[in-house]
């Protein structure tokens, strides 16, 4: 058996309040104890860990929608891409993630969702855990596509994700779609009735129409402002609908492309911190720099944190969820305490894995992710085992 491993600093606890100088003990990938009083007993068997002045720890991010990272993608079609994925993640502090799909042929979404559910049988502590697929397309709307190829846009059909829910091994956790579309509500339905999380996006919902599809099942909104209606003052559309409508959970880009700071401050006035959840929204591009790269068969120039389709045409991003949190808290000026709902809770929650993760309670998986006092990432765990550790200098 592994020894434990005892972390000493200051952490959120699992009611949100900072503990200062606390401890966290980790045993067989789960947090054993946490609390202010040192919970060894003399001569045991331990690893330990200070933690710089200034720094915090908080739960491990969870990410539910990530298509890649350092040159891998979700749509690649082999396992390594995943793999090379989830050992990248920890680097931010993120712990735990949605493998993200996009609109592509039958054929390459069945391939893709067979491979993460190869992938989610053989994972193993140490780097971000699968937690499920998001299928993102293709039963969209071509008006609001936008990097998602539109000759691939399929009619929702309850019938087909069925199958691909089989190929999956049931492991689809989210699916974002458009509800205005011929069957919509009744996939909107199916989905609500089978937990798995509907979400509207890619979408060109009047508002009414928005309303009707929560009445359907509808409980989150996939990247607020981006691919779908906007609002106007005789129609709210898709994204003021996201914004008033409290039965809604709404996704969030927030590196300052995507959505202007000061779009992100007005959203926030109205979702708060209990309706929001951090996103990333990244491609393979991230974590390797300016240059161009493939997206679902089509290039992407990245430049200056933007990636774009030769068009213009916003395409995922190269956001990191570390850097997701500098900009929300420089953004909106919200507490680190809200920032652990936005990054972790709230998702965990959704996922119905509360009792699992999100916090850091006796009992739950020990992934953790440790900020300096610059909100740098300097040490992430994940199921109690390191998987990442930032170099001094």
């Amino acid at each position: 058996m592994k020894p434990g491993v005892l972390l000493h600093g200051d952490f959120i606890d699992e009611n949100g309040f900072l503990l200062e100088n606390g401890y966290l003990l980790i045993r067989n990938e789960k947090i054993a104890y946490a609390g202010l009083e040192n919970p060894l007993t003399n001569g045991e068997e331990i690893e330990t860990y200070g933690m710089p002045r200034g720094s915090i720890m908080i739960p491990g991010m969870i990410d539910v929608h990530i298509h890649g990272s350092v040159g891998a993608d979700v749509m690649d079609e082999n396992i390594e891409a995943l793999f090379k994925i989830a050992r990248a993640i920890p680097g931010e502090g993120t712990t735990s993630f949605l493998a993200t799909t996009m609109t592509q042929s039958k054929e390459q979404i069945e391939s893709a969702l067979s491979q993460a559910a190869s992938f989610i049988d053989k994972q193993k502590p140490g780097s971000a855990e699968m937690l499920g697929i998001h299928l993102e397309g293709p039963f969209i709307s071509p008006k609001r596509a936008g990097a998602q190829p539109r000759e691939f846009i399929q009619t929702p059909n309850v019938e087909l994700f069925k199958m691909w829910q089989e190929k999956a091994k049931h492991h689809i956790k989210l699916v974002t779609l458009a509800p205005e579309m011929v069957d919509g509500h009744e996939l909107v339905r199916y989905l609500a009735e089978n937990n798995v999380i509907a979400s509207i996006g890619h979408s060109d919902c009047t508002f009414k129409e928005v309303k009707e599809g929560i009445e359907a099942g509808i409980s989150h909104v996939t990247h607020l402002f981006n691919g779908m209606r906007g609002m106007h003052h005789r129609d709210p559309g898709v994204a003021g609908a996201a914004l008033i409508q409290n039965e809604l959970m709404v996704e969030m880009i927030v590196d300052g492309v995507h959505a202007c700071p000061e779009m992100i401050q007005l959203a926030y006035h109205s979702t708060g911190p209990d309706r929001t959840v951090l996103i990333t929204d990244s491609m393979r591009a991230k974590g390797l720099g300016d240059g161009t790269y493939a997206l679902g068969g089509q290039q992407v120039t990245v430049k200056q944190y933007k990636a774009e389709l030769e068009d213009g045409t916003l395409a995922g991003s190269i956001l990191t969820m570390s850097d997701s949190v500098k900009n929300m808290m420089n953004y909106t000026n919200c507490s680190i305490t809200d920032i652990v709902k936005m990054t972790s809770i709230n998702a965990a929650k959704e996922l119905n894995i509360f009792d699992r993760k999100g916090s850091l309670s006796k009992g739950k998986d020990a992934d953790i992710t440790v900020f300096t006092r610059d909100f740098d990432v300097f040490m992430t765990f994940c199921r109690g085992t390191l998987a990442y550790h930032r170099k001094e200098g």
